[in-house]
């Protein structure tokens, strides 16, 4: 079951029209987006492809309001995103959109709980204590609340943040290798998990370099050198979460 909004966004959609972002890295013009071009409608189950330095980390920080782009436009739940002050930004991260980070990000002087629990009151949740709680349970770590992250294993770290990403109920999820620190049984679960969030409302977009993951998607995007060059269903249609192996 999806933890509910309680009256957040709705009908959320991702716009990018012609997006690109450059940087200048001494004498050298990087492109880490070359004119993207990308619409996700509300609910979307979307695994993002692409070898490192292909541009998904800057794809998703786009997505999230953390970058904005040298060219092009960016519409996230209908807010405009390029062109937006700082505190434009932070509302939107604040209300549509959260992230699994790779690196966890966890609070070290925070209980697991606690560390959920921030994210639903940084999103102005009311209930936050049930919406902490259900969000761990989701992840199986209801036993844990009262750890700390370094009494808790990397995997047990990922799905705290996990939690913490559920906790928020903003309408989109980013996912930055949400299984990458997860055995399989456990990587399965949370699969499971982010599909129920799609299935009950969520856009969730998971960047990962397991193509295996891939198979479970309603849609895949593969990116190369800063551009989308392949976008479609996986091949060989939809697979079930159970039928998978890595």
């Amino acid at each position: 079951m999806r933890i509910e909004d309680d009256g957040g966004p709705k009908g959320t959609r991702i716009d990018l029209d012609e997006v690109s972002k450059r940087y200048e890295i001494g004498d050298r013009d990087v492109v880490a987006l070359d004119d993207v071009n990308l619409h996700i409608d509300e609910a979307a189950f979307v695994v993002i492809l692409g070898p490192s330095g292909s541009g998904k980390t800057t794809l998703l920080n786009m997505i999230g309001a953390l970058d904005t782009p040298t060219s092009g436009s960016v519409r996230i739940d209908g807010q405009q995103v390029s062109g937006s002050g700082q505190a434009e930004r932070a509302a939107i991260r604040r209300t549509a959109v959260s992230f699994i980070f790779q690196t966890f990000n966890l609070f070290p002087a925070l209980t697991a709980y606690e560390n959920v629990k921030f994210g639903a009151d940084a999103s102005q949740r009311p209930d936050a204590h049930r919406r902490a709680l259900e969000a761990l349970d989701q992840v199986s770590l209801a036993d844990r609340v009262r750890h700390f992250p370094h009494q808790l294993s990397g995997g047990e770290q990922q799905r705290v943040a996990i939690a913490r990403a559920l906790a928020t109920g903003n309408p989109i999820l980013l996912a930055d290798e949400p299984t990458g620190e997860l055995d399989f049984r456990t990587g399965v679960q949370i699969l499971r998990v982010l599909e129920t969030q799609a299935a009950a409302g969520m856009t969730v977009l998971i960047v990962t370099h397991n193509r295996e993951i891939s198979r479970v998607a309603d849609r895949v995007l593969e990116l190369s050198s800063g551009r989308i060059v392949a976008d479609g269903p996986p091949a060989g249609g939809r697979a079930e979460i159970g039928d998978l192996q890595w």
